[in-house]
């Protein structure tokens, strides 16, 4: 009787733990999540900003209206927190399969300075082909990331290049160009990609 007792204990504390994670998950990032109105980015059709892509086609917020879309900002000397993103933003459009092909994915850069479309081009290269690099100058970069609500900056060590800490998290907006979630850095692919169907069916 003993060890069936403590079996079912131990099943019924699984089931209290499981409970209680989703119940943060549906509170936090699920249907029923709540954001403050500051924090939240700007729909993309408040937005107004004009950037360039990796091929040096003229973008801006309008580019993504039409199509669920996946932003991200970061860098490409990012050590990394950008390629572990890029990485994974890879990973869950393999998980979509071809549905993959009705999403906008751009990664646009922090650090302008050094990020120009030929090294947006190499390194978005590195990634899922649908994934495109966007720049542009730094006035340019800071009004993109002011509608976004990303915060950013140089950090100069004593003795060594420059960094840049910025906001890690991705955001998804429905094809109507609506903030609908983010996605945390190193958040499991059983979360994101269920995120990301929900953004495309709105």
């Amino acid at each position: 009787m003993r060890p069936h007792r403590a079996l079912v204990a131990g099943a019924a504390a699984i089931c209290v733990l499981a409970l209680t994670l989703f119940v943060g998950w549906w509170q936090k990032d699920g249907p029923s999540a709540r954001q403050e109105p500051g924090q939240r980015p700007d729909s993309l059709t408040a937005m107004a900003f004009r950037l360039i892509d990796h091929e040096g086609q003229n973008v801006g917020p309008e580019t993504l209206i039409g199509q669920p879309s996946l932003v991200f900002f970061g860098f490409t000397f990012c050590p990394d927190v950008c390629p572990t993103t890029l990485s994974d933003i890879s990973d869950w459009l393999d998980a979509l399969g071809e549905d993959a092909d009705r999403l906008n994915v751009v990664f646009i850069t922090v650090d302008p300075e050094r990020d120009t479309t030929e090294a947006m081009a190499e390194y978005v290269g590195y990634f899922h082909p649908v994934i495109r690099g966007w720049t542009g100058a730094p006035e340019k970069i800071a009004e993109a990331a002011s509608g976004f609500r990303v915060r950013y900056e140089k950090v100069a060590p004593d003795g060594g290049d420059y960094t840049m800490n910025h906001t890690a998290s991705v955001f998804l907006f429905n094809a109507n160009g609506r903030f609908v979630s983010t996605v945390d850095y190193h958040e499991p692919r059983e979360f994101a990609v269920p995120k990301i169907r929900r953004a495309m069916q709105e």
